[in-house]
Order: structure tokens, then C-alpha cells, then sequence
């Protein structure tokens, strides 16, 4: 046969199947083109070419589906099976090429030409690639256990560069496409080395197979030898008569100790006592301690974090919508939040927010976690006297507890609640500890991103939590404590502000509550001023919901007993509903008096007017103070008495008055507690006045500090001491000279209807106090 000459020869395409130059194997043929290509290569001269489909799904392929170089072979052995598919022994001669397709309707017939390998002759680089293709493939045999040492002892004796190429690549697991591609390099070198390159992938593959498989079998064993030990121990728990099962609880608890998200040190503690609760026996006492303690370990969050809406505008609108006026603390919020959406990072601010009761700040912490989307939790520290209470005690107790804190942050599922401690001032200590002292941890952005919880054990990061502090009194909060506090004074409400409350928040909730409509109960403003006025005497606006509570509830009665149908709100019936007026609004001296001053004072309920009276008679000299005054009060009386006696000439007063009459001092609503020094200048003043016979005048308030030598010093609560003399219908304050700077706090409806009068010395108070001698 002439190789170099095109031929005609019938085609046998392959499904999923080479066949290198040199192979001989098996092939079963089944389609009925393929069965006549083998009849008429038979009656020929045994020749066929053996070309390879591109698809093995294709029944009958066409041109472009098969390959167009493949393998020229000879019929050996032809063997007809009894389910009508036909088995042939073929082997491999040479790489031939399909020229063209020749019309053919029994079976497929091509021409084809024979290609001639290239590099025919042996050169050094040729023996050396041979050389280093064997001994790879000797690596390859040693790995993978596919291929027998007895195909290395045949291969290792052929000595044609081509052909070893061609077998060893028959007994490589490649793809058909990658097999293809060898087929059709004629060049012997160009193919040699693609095997190595491909002998080294391998090698590489199945390196990794060896350790992945070493490791799996090394996790089987330990898998098999913990499942084994487990039924052992259900076996010797079922015969010690405990309960079966906790096994599986363990199994759930290890799970779930897993997905808590933990610090490593926790997760490892975590599990540490975990095996210990397993060894334990159920009925022991410490086996429910262990899983209490596991249980808090597990429904902590430890990276479980809400995400912060730090929209501004939207903040600034809820926070709005649920409290009027306190400016201040709504502009500390939205600064927090918008510091936070510029750093993306910060740690939560510590707030105490200070004022009177019932102004709002215990719902003002709600409203501040409603505007940035946090959880809430709320914790009252009124009346806690026990350390504890904020540390939780060690697990050697029974009964034992995590602090408050801890439970907080349990309650709120997340590491960035706003977080309320309520009645901060309202905590005792004994010999149980100082829970203040405990607090301090808890309040210090420094420390607190390492909370230690006795029970816990372990350092809790409590840096993400907003905390927000309520006090009605900031005097009685340590001093260590109270630095750690950015404090936000809450002033009572003017009496605007009650008006524009009621209308918005306090009468709409009360006639909700007690199922009226806005067409059966209707309130004109001067109603609800009148029950401001007379009725209540605050600074926040609790008594002012219970009376407009009363109206809801009378008007309810008359509407359902049929008396009226709408009921309407007038400065009438609202006397009638309540009764007479509780307070006297206006509480200025009706005329001008001598010996009683007007003074202004500073409660914890807000600010309220004071007057000091004074009377002098024959006596011996002693002082009397009465009232229930506080130490500081009566030591004001003294400086200011001391006064006097030092400067009688100039206030034109008897020299000897000390030595010849008594004088008491006496400050009014004798049951209340008053302590302080700011009425040193009122009764100085009252004093004067009493000893002079000159009148105070009746519009006239004052507050202010006075020393031995006359001097005025300054006070605090200026704001809440304006709107009390602003409600007792007073018209001039006078007040220290330094505190100036505190006239811009108080409200403007307030500022505007009084005069301040700014003093640095008792003579200014008295040019402007006295009148004339009656």
C-alpha cells in the first residue's frame, strides 16, 4: 500500500473511544453503518480507519461531527454476537487525516491520507525526553494504583520514541479531547513533551488525593472512635439508672455553643465545661449549675449587632413626634449619629439625663433607641443596695445570677442596645458593697470593652451599648461616677410648653384610653391653662395627665348616662369637674411687707418661691431659726446676721438691737425639708427690713449667696428659680452678677415678662429691695 497516496477506505466512527498507532483492543459495533464499514473492510483488505465523534450522544454523525484525523487500523479478529452487535479486534497502524467524504448510502467512506511522523530519527534530546517520560511515568504507577507494574516492565522496553509516547498516553486517564489533541501532533518530541507535561499535573492530582485521603481516614477513625466511646457511655449510664438522652443534649448544646459567634477564649471555656457537664451524672447538684451557666453562654450576643439607621432628618422627626421642646438632648443624638455616620465607628456615649420628675426622660431613652433602630432595655437601680446586683455573684453560690447588666444585654439580643439605668441617684450602699463603685466599669468607654461579670468569667465587650442615665438628683450620685456622665440638665416645662404637650401628647392618649372621640369631648385652651394654673403646681406634666384623666373619665360618665352627647371643656366646667382650685396661682406678696422677703429656691420637683419672714422682740439676743431648715440654710442665717451686727451704722439700726431683742427667722410650709445657701441674700434682706421698719417690695424675688463680708456669690437652678417667679407672678429678680450667663436657659415666654437685676454686693440688693419706711 502506497501511504503517501490519498485511498479510499471505509470510516468507523468511535463513541467515547481513541485508538493510538500500535494498540490493539476489543471494540463492540452496534449501528448498522458502522457493522457494513467492517463487512467491506473484510472482503477488502482488512483495513478501516477508526476516527473518533465529537459527541457520543450523536446516533448517525455528520462530517463536522467527527474528527477529521484518526487512526488508520486492521481488522485482526471479527466475531458476530448473538444480540446482533458485532465484536472486533483491532490494532493500530498509523495516523492518517480524512481528506474528504465520499458518497456512500450503506456506510460511511472517506478518503484519506497516511501522516508521516515527524523527527524520525533519534536525536539526543529525543533520548533524553524518553528517559525522563519513563521515569515519570514509573513515579505515576507508584502513586496511582490504576495502572499495573507489569505495564511499566513493557512499556520500559520499547525503544521507538513515537510509539512510546502513543502507549503510554493509552494508559493515561486524559479526556478524549485532550487524547485527540496528542493523536494529531505528528511531531514525536512536541508529543513527548506534553506527556511529561501531563505525567506532572498528575502527579501533582494525586499527591493531593493521597493527603486529602489520609485526612479523611484519619477523621473517620477519630468520628468511629468518639461514636464508640458515646455508646459506651449511653451503655454504662442506661446500667448506673440514669436517664438516656444526654448524649443528644450534649450533641445540641455543642452545636449551638458553635453558632453563638463567641470569642475564642469563651468558645474554648464553653466547651471545656461542656465535657465536664457530660462526664457529670445527671443527678448531680452541679450538673444543673454547669448547664444554667452553658444556657447564658449561649443566649449572650457576642457579635450579634443591630444595624444603626443614621438618617438624621428621620431621627430628628421621631424624636419629634414624641417629646416637645428638650432641645438639648435631641441635639446631643442627632450630633451622636452624625459623628457616627462620618466614622462609621464610635464608641456608644454614657448620658445622664437630670431633672424633676416627670419630665419626660425615662421615655425620652425609648424615644432615642426608636430613632436609631436599636433594642431597648430598661433597668430600675432605685432602692439597689447590693453589688451584685450589678456584678452577678461567682457560680459557687447557689441561686447564683448574673448582674443586671449581663441580663440587659441578654434581654436586648444584640451588642448596640440603648441601654437605660434608671434612678442612677436612687442606689444605697451597706455591707453588702457599693453598687455605685460597680458602675463605674460599666460607664467607662474606656473599660468597658472588658466588662467582668462574676458569673460570667469571661470579659464582655459592652463599648457598642448607648448607655443613657436618668437622676433626679445629681448631688447625691459620687463624684467618680458622676465624671463619667455627660450630664443633660432637663428643666421643668414652662407653662407654653404644658399647653402645647397636652394638646399633642397627654389629652389625645387620654381620650383614646377612655374610649372618646374628638366629636364627644372638645377642650379650649383656656381649660387646660386653667388646670395648669390651679390645679397643678410641677415641673413635669404626671399630676397634669392624672387631672386631664379626671376630665376624660367625668365626661365619659355623662356621655354614657346621657346627660350630654359632646362635652365641651370651658374654663367653668372644668371647675365643675374638679372642684375648687388646689393652688393659688400668683404667689406675690399682696402688698409691700416688712420683714418678709420673697426668695427663690431650687426642689427637686423644680423651682418654687420661698418667703422668709422675720420678727424681733424684746428679748435677750438669741437667734431663732424655724422652718426645718438644713445646716447649710441655718449657717446663711448666721453669716447674714453676722452682717448686719458689722454694719449697723450704715443701715442706720440700733448698735445694741442684738442684746436687747430676739430674732427669728422663720421660712414657711414648716414640713418641708429646705437646704442651701441661696437664700442668704433673702434673709438678709427680711432681716434688714424688720429691724429698719423699711418695706420689701412685693414684686420683688431674689436668690444669691451671701458672705460675711456682703458679697453676693452665684447660685444654680436659675432657670427653674425664673419660672417659679414667673408662675408666683413676680416681676423683678434680682441675682448674682455671675450668673449672668444663665438668663439665655430660661425660655423666652419666661425671659421676656420679667427684669433682672445683676448684683455683685447686699447695698445693690437693698437699693433695689427696700421701700420706704412705713
Amino acid at each position: 500500500m502506497d501511504e503517501k497516496k490519498r485511498r479510499q477506505i471505509p470510516l468507523l466512527p468511535l463513541r467515547g473511544l481513541l485508538v493510538f498507532p500500535t494498540m490493539v483492543l476489543h471494540l463492540d459495533v452496534g449501528r448498522q453503518k458502522s457493522v457494513q464499514a467492517l463487512e467491506h473492510a473484510m472482503v477488502d483488505d482488512h483495513h478501516i480507519l477508526l476516527a473518533t465523534q465529537k459527541e457520543i450522544s450523536i446516533d448517525d454523525p455528520t462530517e463536522e461531527e467527527i474528527y477529521s484525523v484518526g487512526t488508520l487500523a486492521k481488522v485482526k479478529q471479527m466475531l458476530k454476537l448473538p444480540n446482533g452487535t458485532v465484536r472486533v479486534l483491532v490494532e493500530g497502524l498509523k495516523r492518517a487525516k480524512i481528506e474528504r467524504y465520499t458518497e456512500n448510502d450503506s456506510f460511511i467512506e472517506v478518503e484519506m491520507s497516511v501522516l508521516s511522523e515527524e523527527d524520525e530519527e533519534e536525536s539526543a534530546e529525543t533520548k533524553a525526553l524518553m528517559r525522563n517520560v519513563l521515569q515519570m511515568f514509573e513515579q505515576y504507577i507508584k502513586l496511582s494504583k490504576k495502572v499495573s507494574a507489569e505495564t511499566l516492565a513493557s512499556v520500559s522496553d520499547i525503544v521507538d520514541p513515537g510509539r512510546l509516547a502513543d502507549v503510554i498516553a493509552s494508559h493515561l486517564p486524559l479526556k478524549v479531547a485532550e487524547k485527540q489533541g496528542l493523536l494529531e501532533m505528528t511531531s514525536v518530541q512536541e508529543r513527548l513533551l506534553h506527556i511529561v507535561e501531563i505525567l506532572n499535573n498528575e502527579q501533582e492530582v494525586l499527591g493531593l488525593e493521597k493527603k486529602i485521603g489520609q485526612r479523611v481516614k484519619k477523621s473517620m477513625e477519630k468520628t468511629q472512635k468518639e461514636y464508640y466511646l458515646r455508646e459506651q457511655m449511653k451503655a454504662i449510664q442506661k446500667e448506673l439508672g440514669e436517664k438516656e438522652g444526654k448524649a443528644g443534649e450534649v450533641a445540641t448544646l455543642r452545636e449551638k455553643i458553635e453558632e453563638a459567634e463567641m470569642p475564642s477564649n469563651v468558645e474554648e471555656k464553653a466547651l471545656k465545661e461542656l465535657e465536664r457537664y457530660e462526664k457529670m451524672p445527671a443527678s448531680s447538684a452541679e450538673s444543673s449549675v454547669l448547664r444554667n451557666y452553658i444556657d447564658w453562654l449561649i443566649q449572650l450576643p457576642w457579635k450579634k449587632e443591630t444595624e444603626d439607621i443614621l438618617d438624621v432628618h428621620r431621627a430628628e422627626d421621631i424624636l419629634n413626634e414624641d417629646h416637645y421642646g428638650l432641645d438639648k438632648v435631641k441635639e446631643r443624638v442627632l450630633e451622636y449619629l452624625a459623628v457616627q455616620q462620618l466614622t462609621k465607628e464610635l464608641k456608644g456615649p454614657i448620658l445622664c439625663l437630670s431633672g424633676p420628675p416627670g419630665v419626660g426622660k425615662t421615655s425620652l431613652a425609648r424615644s432615642i433607641a426608636r430613632a436609631l433602630d436599636r433594642q431597648f432595655v430598661r433597668i430600675s437601680l432605685g432602692g439597689v443596695r447590693d453589688e451584685a446586683e450589678i456584678r452577678g455573684h461567682r457560680r459557687t453560690y447557689v441561686g447564683a445570677m448574673p448582674g443586671r447588666i449581663i441580663q440587659g444585654m441578654k434581654k436586648a439580643g444584640s451588642v448596640n442596645p440603648v441601654f437605660l439605668l434608671d434612678e442612677i441617684d436612687k442606689m444605697a450602699n451597706d455591707f453588702r458593697g457599693d453598687p455605685a463603685a460597680a458602675l463605674l466599669e460599666v460607664l467607662d468607654p474606656e473599660q468597658n470593652h472588658t466588662f467582668s461579670d462574676h458569673y460570667i468569667e469571661e470579659p464582655y465587650d459592652l463599648s457598642k451599648v448607648m448607655f443613657v442615665t436618668t437622676a433626679n438628683n445629681i448631688a447625691t450620685i459620687p463624684g467618680p461616677l458622676l465624671d463619667r456622665m455627660e450630664i443633660i440638665p432637663i428643666a421643668g416645662y414652662t407653662e407654653v410648653e404644658k399647653l402645647h404637650i397636652s394638646r399633642g401628647h397627654l389629652l389625645p392618649k387620654q381620650m383614646k384610653e377612655h374610649g372618646l372621640t374628638k366629636g364627644k369631648l372638645q377642650a379650649k385652651d383656656e381649660a387646660i391653662q386653667k388646670v395648669i394654673r390651679y390645679y397643678t403646681r410641677e415641673a413635669g406634666v404626671r399630676n397634669l395627665e392624672r387631672q386631664i384623666a379626671t376630665l376624660c373619665r367625668k365626661a365619659a360618665k355623662k356621655i354614657v348616662a346621657g346627660e350630654k352627647k359632646r362635652v365641651m371643656l370651658t374654663a367653668k366646667t372644668v371647675e365643675e369637674m374638679l372642684g375648687k382650685p388646689r393652688f393659688r396661682y400668683g404667689l406675690a406678696e399682696e402688698q409691700d411687707q416688712v420683714g418678709a422677703a420673697t426668695g427663690l429656691a431650687y426642689t427637686t420637683a423644680g423651682g418654687d418661691t420661698l418667703s422668709i419672714e422675720v420678727s424681733v422682740v424684746p428679748g435677750k439676743g438669741k437667734l431663732i431659726l424655724t422652718g426645718k431648715l438644713g445646716d447649710v440654710m441655718k449657717e446663711s442665717a448666721q453669716a447674714a446676721f453676722s452682717y448686719i451686727r458689722s454694719r449697723s451704722k450704715e443701715l442706720e439700726i440700733d448698735p445694741g438691737f442684738h442684746e436687747k431683742n430676739d430674732i427669728h427667722i422663720h421660712v414657711p410650709e414648716g414640713a418641708t425639708p429646705k437646704d442651701g445657701p441661696s437664700a442668704g441674700i433673702t434673709m438678709a434682706t427680711a432681716l434688714i427690713s424688720a429691724l429698719t421698719g423699711r418695706v420689701v417690695k412685693k414684686e420683688v424675688g431674689m436668690t444669691g449667696e451671701i458672705t460675711l463680708r456682703g458679697r453676693v456669690l452665684p447660685i444654680g437652678g436659675l432657670k427653674e428659680k425664673s419660672m417659679s417667679a414667673h408662675r408666683a407672678g413676680l416681676k423683678t429678680i434680682i441675682i448674682p452678677k455671675d450668673n449672668e450667663k444663665d438668663i439665655e436657659d430660661v425660655p423666652e415666654s419666661v425671659r421676656s415678662e420679667l427684669t433682672y437685676i445683676l448684683v455683685e454686693h447686699l447695698d445693690e440688693v437693698l437699693k433695689h429691695a427696700l421701700g420706704e419706711k412705713k
